[in-house]
């Protein structure tokens, strides 16, 4: 059986013994593992990370959760497994020598790519290139969010599950989190290519994607501020600005009576759970509890 059957086979839980051991043996089976355990590579949030792949399945099969918590992997699986299958296979079968890169639960990265250009990876994200073919094509995959500060040469693509970015060299971010795609243009021009839209940013502008809706508009920054340590946010769905607190904090969090779709603007610094909670939950009106685990519990507060 050839290594894209096996993955295939892997992806859907159908491995006989025989082949669960030639999988094991793949280069790349521990990475894919982790992707699937992490959960974060194809929802829109990152929140408890499923054990193994039968646990995984278990989850998928719950009806009723007890209470609302943000487990986006299970609907986006039911939606589109087909996709993320084709996604998955495509980034770890993609041919030659692939060089990879990822961040955990509060971390970043600087990456340099062999023709010297930037990209900060923000927690939670991987990026994956194949330097032999660099010169032929330079060309990224990525899962999470980054900045690039791409030098000037042949065509540079970033590809995500959602969407294309296309430039020739420029600044610009790129926030893929399950659903939710965002692209900010902060020095050249970026060709964004999502679904059927496709178009072009200037200097200042953004693009955004979310749940089948997008929007344009202007950035309130002139760089990325989750590079320096503070995460903002301009009318984003607090389902959304959890999400970033559990990257940046590794904590679970519970929203219990709360309207996930409810928006926020504003920002939380990465140094201090507590004072990033309260940055979200008193402008809205929430309260929240910490547990000795870890865990956040996010309730309404009181009138």
């Amino acid at each position: 059986m050839n290594k894209e059957e096996l993955i295939q086979k892997w992806l859907s839980d159908t491995l006989s013994p025989e082949e669960s051991a030639a999988f094991e043996k793949l280069e790349d089976a521990a990475f894919m593992k982790g992707i699937v355990d992490n959960a974060s590579a194809f929802k829109a949030s990152q929140f408890a990370a499923p054990g193994d792949y039968q646990e995984l399945k278990t989850r998928l099969s719950k009806t009723e959760p007890p209470k609302e918590k943000i487990h986006w992997i299970r609907p986006l699986l039911r939606v589109a497994s087909v996709v993320l299958i084709g996604f998955v296979l495509s980034y770890f079968l993609w041919p030659g020598n692939t060089t990879k890169f990822e961040t955990k639960f509060g971390e970043q990265a600087s990456v340099s790519l062999p023709d010297e250009s930037m990209v900060t990876l923000n927690a939670v994200s991987e990026l994956a290139f194949n330097e032999k073919k660099w010169d032929k094509s330079r060309k990224v995959r990525l899962i999470g969010e980054a900045f690039f500060d791409v030098v000037k040469g042949s065509r540079f693509q970033v590809i995500t599950p959602e969407g294309e970015i296309t430039v020739l060299g420029t600044e610009f971010n790129v926030k893929q989190r399950g659903q939710f795609f965002e692209v900010s243009c902060y020095e050249g021009r970026v060709q964004v290519i999502s679904g059927q839209r496709e178009l072009i940013l200037e200097v200042g502008d953004s693009f955004r994607s979310y749940g089948g809706d997008f929007s344009t508009g202007k950035n309130s920054y002139t760089t990325p501020q989750w590079t320096q340590n503070t995460s903002t946010f301009e009318r984003v769905a607090i389902v959304e600005v959890f999400a970033e607190v559990e990257r940046q904090f590794g904590v679970v969090i519970t929203l219990e009576n709360v309207k996930a779709n409810q928006l926020f603007t504003g920002g939380f610094s990465h140094d201090n759970l507590d004072n990033a909670l309260k940055s979200i939950t008193e402008p809205l009106n929430l309260d929240y509890s910490i547990s000795e685990t870890n865990n956040v519990r996010v309730i309404p507060g009181e009138k």
